[in-house]
């Protein structure tokens, strides 16, 4: 199972963290005339970060060495800051919701099609092609 994890390596967890942005999204969406709905979105680059300074269990031999930048909650989840102001405090922009979650799918998309050609090719391999 080792050999698998490592030949798809972080990709597979890269995909859950971007269905689960999709979904995030989509709520948004969904809730676009709710009043006072706050719009939320995953910040992907800091999931990702935080899981790879977890395998890689830095150290820092100064307390000064990293940043004390924004605190991230353990799902990458974060509000997002609207362009306008609404009367009824909801903050979901139907326009800049459309083009996230555009662009989030077309990501998930292209590293569905990797992790598929990376299968694809551990395949060709067992079998000897």
């Amino acid at each position: 199972m080792n050999l698998l994890n490592q030949a798809l390596g972080v990709h597979e967890q890269a995909l859950q963290v971007k269905s689960r942005r999709l979904e995030v999204l989509s709520q948004n969406i969904a809730n676009a005339d709710t009043p006072h709905y706050k719009a939320r979105d995953i910040d992907f680059k800091a999931v990702m970060g935080a899981a790879q300074q977890q395998n890689n269990a830095m150290a820092a031999t100064n307390a000064g060495h990293f940043g004390a930048g924004e605190e991230l909650s353990p799902d990458g989840m974060r509000y997002r800051t609207p362009f306008n102001s609404s009367f009824d405090g909801n903050t979901v922009e139907m326009s800049v919701e459309q083009a996230q979650y555009g662009k989030a799918a077309a990501d998930y998309q292209a590293t569905l099609n990797f992790l598929e050609n990376r299968v694809s090719g551990i395949r060709k391999a067992l079998r000897g092609d």
